[in-house]
């Protein structure tokens, strides 16, 4: 896996916008629905280059998910994208019931998930939908961590046939993949960085709290951490978790998402069936979060134990103990 050396920071939003794009001229059947919030999920720029494939149908999510899988019937590859309070927040049953029962064809593309939506505060804070959409058949979950991941895996969902849940975060962050070499399959995770003493698996924003835990481990405690990026979440890489189990003997998730049913759990169920290990899930402790302006989110991740300060306390109290 070919990480990238660049400090740079990149949106994910923006990404998801310009790769829309690019598929547009590619996929002549690949329509788009908004939801009011084209402008703010860059969708308006496949708009604007395709303007007859491009429904922006207000505020109304259910019928934007209906919309979808009307068009997904019609033959088309639909793309649905809005806040992530909004979607599944208001419209589970037609996700389950129009998309997800008949197996259609629709890609739901969301933004503005977890705490660090900014100031709007827990109405807007999305910390529920991993768990939520994970548990519906035949739908698939993804988190990319990053601008480089959201434009594979985008071109990746529109290849493939079936219903998917990609789940991007609303600020900048920074890139941690580079784009030559870099791969991703649905249903596997990459191995950022190797180690033996734990393995700290992580998704979205996240990823990046992981690999910078993992250089404190090592320079400060001399702790040797696997790093994961687990972007797959629904189907998970079983095979990759078991051999983490194996290997590491001590497993720590983090995610911006109630620490109920999400990614963490997800590890926790594969490890349970296959190569049971302690298992450490670190993320919103069944709570709803708090109002924090942009320069604030640090100290929101700090305040509900997602910091790169609480992955390396968890990985020193929850280490492996060689057994001899």
């Amino acid at each position: 896996m070919l990480l990238s050396n660049e400090r740079k920071v990149a949106d994910m939003r923006e990404a998801f916008g310009q790769t829309l794009v690019e598929l547009g001229t590619t996929h002549a059947n690949l329509v788009c629905v908004g939801a009011d919030t084209t402008d703010s999920l860059k969708t308006k720029k496949f708009g604007d280059r395709f303007p007859e494939r491009m429904f922006n149908i207000g505020i109304a999510e259910a019928n934007l998910v209906s919309i979808a899988a009307g068009l997904a019937v019609a033959g088309k590859i639909a793309i649905a994208s809005t806040y992530a309070a909004f979607l599944p927040g208001r419209c589970l049953d037609q996700i389950r019931n129009a998309i997800c029962y008949p197996n259609l064809n629709v890609k739901l593309i969301v933004s503005h998930a977890g705490l660090s939506v900014g100031p709007d505060g827990a109405s807007h804070q999305q910390i529920e939908d991993i768990s939520i959409m994970r548990a519906i058949p035949n739908m698939r979950v993804l988190v990319p961590a990053d601008a480089t991941a959201v434009r594979y895996l985008i071109r990746r969902i529109v290849k493939a046939s079936g219903p998917f849940y990609v789940r991007l975060a609303r600020p900048s962050g920074k890139v941690i993949y580079a784009e030559d070499d870099t791969i991703f399959e649905i249903g596997k995770g990459n191995i950022l960085r190797e180690g033996k003493d734990a393995t700290i698996m992580a998704c979205g924003l996240m990823v990046t709290g992981a690999l910078e835990a993992a250089d404190q481990l090592e320079q400060s405690h001399g702790l040797n951490c696997r790093v994961v990026d687990m972007y797959s979440i629904k189907p998970i890489d079983k095979e990759l978790i078991e051999r983490c189990s194996r290997e590491t003997g001590r497993i720590v998730t983090i995610e911006e998402h109630n620490i109920l049913g999400g990614m963490g759990g997800a590890v926790a169920e594969v490890t349970s069936d296959t190569y049971p290990v302690p298992v450490k899930r670190l993320g919103v402790l069944d709570t709803f979060g708090e109002s924090a302006r942009d320069d604030e989110i640090s100290s929101l991740f700090e305040k509900y134990g997602l910091s790169v300060k609480k992955i390396v306390e968890t990985v020193l109290q929850f280490r492996r103990i060689d057994r001899k």
